[in-house]
């Protein structure tokens, strides 16, 4: 990370190297929303295709499994780049671990999906009447990304003080300071 970052978030108080590693999770887990929606429409389509979930609980179908394709790739970039140095837990301990704080947030996740996608679908309906075509699908989406975010803080830090408590907690190098910043 840049000088920059760490005298914004060392201005806030925080560690920087837990913010570091917040924004990595961060990143980690957009590319695992990417998996997480793209098998999401896909078994969304296959399911409404073949027939084989019907009704309220397809999405909470579809989205329970691509839920676990997105924790297999989360937990893979997050134990070799976001936590690199969390090595002293077997492999598939810690798995083990991650998959467990994951799982849990279905507890969150799966409401969610299953509660908000109407509503969602009738308010692109009623703002935008031209997607009326698309409008379930969208609200299908918005109830997932709603899902996902509010499993954001959940998952990072159950894990981060659970899965990776193995992690040094050391703050980052400060960056150089300006001889004439007088603050």
């Amino acid at each position: 990370m840049s000088a920059f970052f760490y005298a914004i978030v060392g201005r806030t108080g925080l560690n920087p190297m837990e913010a570091k590693r917040f924004v990595k999770f961060s990143v980690v887990g957009a590319f695992g929303a990417v998996v997480d929606f793209g098998s999401f429409n896909l078994l969304v389509t296959l399911f409404q295709t073949t027939g084989l979930v019907k009704g309220q609980i397809m999405p909470a179908v579809a989205g329970s499994i691509s839920f676990v394709l997105a924790i297999i790739s989360n937990f893979i970039w997050n134990r070799y780049w976001t936590y690199p140095d969390s090595r002293s837990k077997p492999l598939a301990r810690q798995f083990l671990q991650f998959f467990f704080v994951n799982a849990l947030a279905l507890l969150i996740r799966a409401p969610v999906l299953t509660y908000t996608h109407q509503p969602f679908s009738r308010l692109v309906s009623a703002v935008v009447p031209a997607l009326d075509p698309y409008a379930l699908r969208l609200g299908k989406n918005m109830a997932l990304a709603l899902a996902v975010g509010l499993a954001l803080f959940w998952n990072f830090f159950v894990n981060r003080y659970w899965t990776y408590n193995d992690v040094d907690k050391a703050k980052a190098p400060a960056p150089l300071r300006n001889q004439d910043d007088s603050l």
